[in-house]
């Protein structure tokens, strides 16, 4: 009997901001004396948190001991608290909401978390053009990520997803406001599909603070049944450094998640769990982020229409998708030319799905003055220029 070939061993692929490495390294060349590259490549928070949530960061006296799993008493009640205030929903904090360090973390491993409990389904159903980690995580639990063509602006078209592929899903996720697009999912429409097909919804909200078009939303607002909402505090309070987030509904999946975590050890930090609950209680400091970020998209936007490309306000989030227009052979090509001729450094869409090559994402979280500064260098390179920098 001829023996069976070894699996091959997994090669993770790159980085995915790390293939920017040759368009930074040109810019900073280009810029080095000329105010320097404005990196809008990666979604971090720039402005200072609330003064109250680094107090109590400082002066929790938690750093002794271990901190719980799935989150302090007081963290998850605080997280119920928002919940509650910003989507209407009523939850048990002690069996329908858990803390996770950041979201980043439980959406990679949320999958493999899921297929022990299901192992007969091997698949990840994610939007076409999406944050990359979603598909990573099915990769990481080797699982099959299928990709889930969109409709225009609002999320996958879950009723495109074959039969096939449907019986085999563990999970789908949507995004809602949408990252790198800014569309918003229905997400009633999107709870109501997996009950149907008894395939669980987590619903990654990290950006729902930053909803533009109507009010912010929730796919917790059409019940818990089968659904899960994620959500951080790295965007909606600037505590991107300190990892502090929290997901929420399905009873049954949520206190599975917070039992196979606990083994895991996967715990956010004692002193980060009291600081989040100032955060969590505290709406002023969001409503002034919001304002900062409008103006900010409102700045580009319009800087990048007068040199010949087109933006628009999104309806949710605080990135820039913007298509790249003709005279560029990609987004690839687009970001290139940014990096060389303005100094400003964006990602390229076929980070976020093959789907997206066509676009640029530009993420408006650098300071007022340093956006200013690319509105000025666009103001000096006319309407663009193709590959060779000429119209």
């Amino acid at each position: 009997m001829t023996p069976s070939r070894p699996a091959p061993a997994f090669d993770p692929p790159p980085y995915p901001y790390d293939r920017l490495a040759g368009a930074r390294a040109r810019a900073e060349d280009r810029f080095a004396s000329d105010g320097g590259v404005v990196d809008c490549s990666i979604g971090t928070p720039c402005d200072a948190p609330p003064d109250a949530v680094v107090e109590a960061l400082c002066a929790s006296g938690t750093e002794r001991g271990y901190p719980t799993s799935p989150g302090s008493p007081a963290y998850r009640e605080a997280a119920a608290r928002w919940l509650g205030r910003r989507f209407g929903v009523a939850l048990d904090p002690d069996d329908e909401v858990a803390a996770c360090v950041g979201t980043k973390e439980f959406v990679a491993t949320t999958a493999h978390w899921l297929h022990l409990r299901s192992p007969e389904r091997d698949t990840v159903l994610c939007p076409a053009v999406a944050y990359p980690t979603y598909a990573m995580g099915a990769t990481l639990a080797g699982l099959r990520a299928v990709p889930v063509p969109e409709l225009a602006g609002r999320g996958p078209d879950l009723d495109r997803v074959p039969a096939a592929e449907r019986r085999r899903a563990l999970l789908v996720w949507v995004n809602s406001p949408a990252n790198p697009g800014g569309g918003l999912t229905d997400l009633t429409a999107a709870a109501d599909w997996g009950r149907r097909h008894g395939v669980p919804v987590f619903s990654d909200e990290c950006y729902a603070e930053f909803t533009w078009d109507g009010p912010p939303r929730s796919v917790l607002e059409a019940g818990t049944e089968g659904v899960v909402a994620v959500h951080s505090l790295s965007k909606r309070s600037n505590l991107a450094g300190v990892r502090a987030g929290c997901y929420a509904g399905d009873r049954a999946l949520v206190r599975y998640l917070v039992d196979v975590r606990r083994h895991a050890g996967l715990m956010v930090p004692g002193p980060v769990q009291a600081a989040a609950v100032v955060a969590f209680d505290d709406d002023a400091h969001v409503e002034a982020q919001r304002r900062r970020y409008a103006a900010r998209l409102d700045l580009l936007a319009t800087a990048l229409t007068r040199a010949g490309l087109p933006a628009d306000r999104p309806a949710g989030g605080f990135y820039l998708w913007l298509a790249v227009p003709d005279r560029w052979a990609d987004g690839w090509a687009l970001a290139e030319w940014l990096a060389a001729e303005v100094g400003l450094l964006v990602s390229p869409g076929e980070l976020y799905g093959p789907a997206g090559a066509g676009h640029v994402r530009i993420a408006v979280v650098q300071p007022d003055d340093r956006l200013e500064v690319v509105a000025a260098r666009l103001g000096t390179v006319g309407h663009g220029g193709g590959a060779d920098g000429q119209d």
